[in-house]
């Protein structure tokens, strides 16, 4: 069994919706009647294209058998050994408890339910995650919101017995200007390769500068399903070592954000199958802070990738002082 990835930029055929394990839709356009796959929903506008929204969908080709289901608020679909899931979680649902605040809560509550999912399809592997929550720099509860994010998924990890350090999923956490906590998932029974950028501290090492609890997540993630290979970069951004490089300079922190994904890609080639990844063989996600600043960052981008796909949307870095990150997947 193989995993695609489509998305409707593409000149690919549709495919059929009964081979789609899930997806998302980005863009503020306004949505049809809700797909029967897990579907997370980015209400962000899309930058610099020509037209308002557009869909990825990871699609699994073939007859094999598709189950579906909705466990504890979380819409999912399951093909073999690989599932993909959703969860969105209202703050406004959920009491604080001080010190905890409500996005505390939220964030362990989601991650609890998602690994108690996991445990009873037998698939512990997490493969990627992609997080998404209002007001990401915003600071409450004498915090800021990103950090007390990390402080429940770190707890939600270490309470189902997972690392928090070394063999963690690839990821992404980005602010929108409002909406729920959203949390989609991609899993297997297979495990995925970690794998960390030597030009960096590795996130989950990151020192108390950075919050009570370190960011769990590995800077890129090789998957071997039978016949494929595919590497999850997770979302990069202009840091060297710890720190942020390249302050109010969104042209530098553009290309020192490639130069990472650079690194990462060295990094997994001893570890490919394939021959591994060059920057022109992977499908870019870019998520812009300002969107006066589209111009510089495609100009940048471009130069490095060629005519790979990418799509930009507006959204705010998990640092204020980050005015880019980019993510990016690969196929072999």
């Amino acid at each position: 069994m193989t995993l695609q990835l489509f998305d409707s930029f593409s000149a690919s055929p549709r495919p059929d919706a009964d081979r789609i394990l899930g997806g998302f839709r980005l863009g503020d356009a306004t949505l049809d009647a809700a797909p029967a796959w897990p579907l997370q929903r980015l209400v962000t506008p899309l930058l610099g294209a020509d037209r308002r929204g557009f869909e990825e969908a990871w699609v699994v080709p073939g007859d094999a058998p598709m189950l579906a289901g909705h466990t504890e608020g979380i819409a999912w679909r399951r093909c073999g050994d690989l599932l993909f899931g959703v969860i969105e979680l209202d703050e406004a649902q959920v009491t604080a408890a001080p010190p905890r605040s409500a996005l505390h809560i939220a964030s362990e509550m989601a991650y609890a339910r998602l690994f108690r999912l996991l445990d009873a399809q037998g698939l512990p592997h997490l493969w990627r995650l992609w997080n998404y929550m209002a007001d990401i720099n915003r600071e409450s509860d004498g915090l800021e919101r990103y950090r007390q994010f990390n402080l429940g998924r770190a707890e939600a990890f270490e309470h189902a017995a997972r690392s928090v350090v070394g063999r963690v999923p690839a990821a992404c956490a980005l602010g929108l200007a409002g909406g729920p906590l959203s949390i989609a998932f991609l899993a297997s029974a297979t495990p995925v390769i970690p794998i960390e950028n030597p030009r960096q501290v590795s996130a989950f090492l990151y020192p108390s500068d950075y919050g009570p609890r370190p960011p769990t997540f590995s800077r890129a993630a090789l998957a071997q399903p039978p016949g494929q290979e595919i590497l999850f970069v997770s979302g990069t951004a202009s840091i060297v070592g710890h720190q942020t490089v390249h302050r109010g300079d969104v042209r530098a922190q553009t290309a020192e954000s490639l130069d990472n994904i650079a690194a990462v890609l060295e990094a997994a080639r001893p570890h490919a199958r394939r021959g591994g990844f060059e920057l022109p063989d992977l499908a870019y996600r870019v998520y812009v802070r300002d969107a006066a600043d589209l111009a510089v960052v495609r100009e940048v981008i471009a130069e490095r990738v060629g005519g790979a796909p990418v799509v930009c949307v507006l959204a705010d870095v998990c640092r204020s002082d980050l005015l880019v990150e980019i993510e990016a997947q690969g196929f072999k």
